[in-house]
């Protein structure tokens, strides 16, 4: 068996440990949760920090952010879903793999990219948490529908909006330096 070194530097664990806090105050604070005028009452962002963290630093970063907010969600669930560790956590870690690997494939062009990443991500989110969910048994599959189709239009745009904006700025950022 081959032995696989995961070599995380300074720069990644401070990158992730910060994008992993954000995601936690937008949580506290209730600002990672947009109020719509629907069934589920709101929509939520706190999912883009991980992507970000994929974007900027591949999926391991990603994936330990998405790890970061699992946790969160973990320790403070709201909802019908239980403090379910597979729920609740997984498919948070998933974000980050799945948006570095869609960011990548697309990486020719930054603003595509970034654009298909938020998507995948908000995607992963919301399929794997409701999936999962679904699977275990807290709620039926058409519960899931109606969330899915009235959130996930609104929730995939906003991140789509957000992380290109956020990647073009940082992106600049990166050039003066």
């Amino acid at each position: 068996m081959e032995n696989v070194n995961i070599k995380i530097g300074t720069r990644k664990m401070v990158i992730a440990g910060m994008l992993g806090a954000v995601t936690i105050v937008l949580g506290a604070t209730g600002l990672g949760f947009i109020p719509i005028p629907n069934l589920a009452g709101r929509a939520t962002i706190m999912h883009i920090p991980v992507i970000l963290a994929a974007i900027l630093e591949g999926p391991v970063v990603g994936a330990f952010t998405g790890f970061i907010f699992g946790l969160y969600s973990f320790l403070t669930p709201t909802g019908a879903i239980p403090a379910d560790p597979i729920v609740r956590i997984l498919p948070r870690i998933l974000i980050g793999v799945f948006s570095y690997y869609a960011f990548w494939a697309f990486r020719w062009n930054t603003t595509l990219a970034s654009a298909i990443a938020a998507a995948v991500g908000t995607l992963t989110n919301t399929i794997g948490f409701l999936g999962l969910a679904v699977l275990i048994g807290y709620f039926p599959l058409e519960m899931a529908y109606v969330i899915i189709i009235n959130n996930t239009i609104f929730e995939v745009l906003l991140a789509i909006v957000i992380t290109v904006a956020l990647v073009r700025a940082l992106k600049k950022y990166r050039e003066k330096f």
